[in-house]
C-alpha cells in the first residue's frame, strides 16, 4: 500500500539487514533484547516462536524470515518490537533499533516503482534522509499476499 500525500509523523527507526525501517510510534508497545524463544511445532518458518513478556504469551516474527531476507548469522543479538495487531501481541525480531525520529512530510515520497516487492508490499513510502527510510505498514506484515511478494 502506498499514499500519494505526504506524511507526517513520529517512528522508531529499526535495522534489517543493511535497511532502515519506521515504524509508527504509536504502534510500538515495547522495545526488548530477544530473550528466550519457544519453537511452535509446525509453524510457518517466519514464526520465530513464543515468548514470555510479563506473563503473557506473545508471538515472535523472525521479520528477515517473513521478508524473504537471508537468515541472521549465528550468534548476531537481535532485538524484539512488540506491536498490537487485532488485539494480539506480536515481537517483530529485528537486528536492532535506532531513535525515535519526527520524519517531516517533504521529505516523504510514495514507495518508488523500483523498489523490490518484498519491500513495496510492507511500506507506505521512503522518507530521504541521510538514508533511505521505509515507513513500514505494520498491518501489512500480516496478509497472506506478503507471503508471495517475498
Amino acid at each position: 500500500m502506498t499514499y500519494a500525500t505526504p506524511m507526517i509523523g513520529d517512528f522508531v527507526t529499526v535495522s534489517l539487514d543493511d535497511q532502515t525501517l519506521g515504524l509508527p510510534v504509536l504502534r510500538v508497545h515495547d522495545v526488548l533484547k530477544l530473550a528466550t524463544v519457544t519453537r511452535v511445532p509446525g509453524a510457518p518458518p517466519m514464526v520465530a516462536g513464543v515468548m514470555n513478556l510479563r506473563g503473557r504469551i506473545v508471538t515472535a516474527i523472525d521479520l528477515r524470515s517473513r521478508l524473504g531476507l537471508p537468515r541472521r548469522a549465528e550468534g548476531a543479538k537481535a532485538m524484539c518490537v512488540v506491536v498490537e495487531h487485532e488485539g494480539q501481541p506480536y515481537a517483530l525480531v529485528v537486528d536492532g533499533v535506532g531513535d525515535v525520529l519526527r520524519l517531516p512530510a517533504d521529505r516523504f515520497d510514495p514507495s518508488p516503482a523500483t523498489l523490490a516487492p518484498r519491500w513495496r508490499a510492507v511500506a507506505t513510502g521512503v522518507y530521504r534522509l541521510d538514508r533511505l527510510v521505509l515507513a513500514l505498514n505494520i498491518d501489512a506484515l500480516f496478509t497472506d499476499d506478503l507471503a508471495a511478494a517475498a
